[in-house]
């Protein structure tokens, strides 16, 4: 059998559509998974060991002309799909399942031209982002059924790697602090990350910076004004690479963005490489994993995007009349005074950390 599953989204949806492939490949064993994708989430499909191949469309660069969009079509058909997955609800992901030649479809209700799909299923809002792909390909989610977690494959060289870049970099343990975000109103104030920062070095930690090519001045910018015992690897490392940072450091802060998925993503470690804890062979559970601290400024966790493991904090300031302002934030303030990133403070964020996952750990 040949599955196609379409997320052309952004790269936090594409991290929360591999549950989906995850169970599809374990109700269809023998079934050879494709997904298409943008540009930036294809690192992410390649890594896991469900997806057998991934069909780039860079639908807002090279191939958003309409002759790119007919070759897609063509590729597509040739493959003859047995099933067609669309978690992605756009008239264009439509366009592409109504002229696949592809009879067994399934798109959301919500979906752009959505009577073209054979089996169309309700976009439940008030559920998560993982337990909707999942409705729509089938599955149990009641209960904690749902709570499926990325499996993302790690080679021994990105291991070795990030183990190397560890030893030369850092003398304690350290925290990772992701800056960035699509969109300026989810990204909390750079001014308190620096506090935030500050703080945990005061305490003994070191500090890790991630981020992709367009974090790198902000992050720099930081790592420079604090001086000692922060490291910025923005721009400077692949997100397969970034996971594995992560899943090292003591703890991740991050906005709602696509770090907070990339640190629920669990992987195989390889045995080839020593480690700094055991080497565990199997897929860890986010039990193990490294806690997610997520700052939510303009949006909101019940749009479901948000981390789902029990060792996982989410922290917003919800006493405004003007949160959400969009599900997907703005790039600016329509209020100019951006108080859902302001009036959420370093303060009250240490000490939820302390409370919550560095004093609970000790106790």
């Amino acid at each position: 059998m040949k599955i196609l599953v379409i997320q052309t989204a952004f790269l936090g949806d594409a991290i929360l559509t591999l549950p989906l492939i995850q169970k599809l490949h374990s109700k269809y064993p023998e079934s050879k998974i494709s997904v298409i994708a943008i540009p930036a989430s294809k690192e992410i499909f390649n890594a896991s060991e469900y997806v057998h191949n991934t069909i780039v469309y860079d639908k807002k660069g090279k191939d958003k002309s309409l002759k790119s969009f007919f070759r897609l079509l063509i590729k597509i058909r040739k493959e003859k799909f047995d099933k067609i997955y669309s978690p992605h609800r756009s008239f264009r992901s439509s366009l592409i399942v109504a002229l696949s030649g592809t009879k067994e479809t399934f798109g959301f209700n919500t979906s752009s031209m959505s009577v073209i799909y054979k089996n169309i299923v309700e976009y439940k809002k008030e559920i998560h982002e993982v337990a909707r792909n999942l409705f729509l390909g089938g599955f149990d989610i009641s209960g904690d059924n749902w709570k499926i977690f990325p499996d993302i494959k790690i080679s021994p060289e990105t291991n070795k790697k990030i183990e190397n870049e560890i030893k030369r970099n850092f003398r304690n343990e350290f925290i990772t602090i992701a800056i960035g975000s699509v969109w300026a109103t989810k990204k909390y104030p750079i001014e308190y990350f620096s506090e935030l920062a500050k703080y945990f070095i005061s305490i003994g930690y070191e500090v890790a910076l991630i981020g992709g090519k367009e974090d790198v001045n902000e992050s720099e910018t930081l790592s420079n004004s604090l001086g000692t015992n922060i490291v910025s690897f923005a721009g400077k490392l692949s997100l397969i690479e970034s996971i594995t940072l992560i899943n090292r450091s003591k703890l991740l802060i991050c906005n709602d963005s696509a770090p907070t998925h990339l640190g629920m993503a669990t992987f195989k470690r390889p045995p080839l490489i020593p480690l700094t804890e055991p080497v565990i062979t199997k897929h860890l559970g986010l039990a193990t994993s490294t806690p997610v601290i997520t700052l939510y400024c303009s949006t909101l966790k019940e749009f479901g995007f948000y981390p789902y493991a029990d060792n996982n904090l989410i922290l917003s300031y919800d006493n405004l009349d003007c949160k959400p302002c969009g599900i997907h934030g703005r790039t600016k303030c329509p209020l100019n005074h951006f108080n859902c990133g302001y009036k959420l403070t370093p303060q009250f964020v240490i000490d939820m950390i302390n409370t919550n996952i560095l004093n609970k750990k000790l106790n």
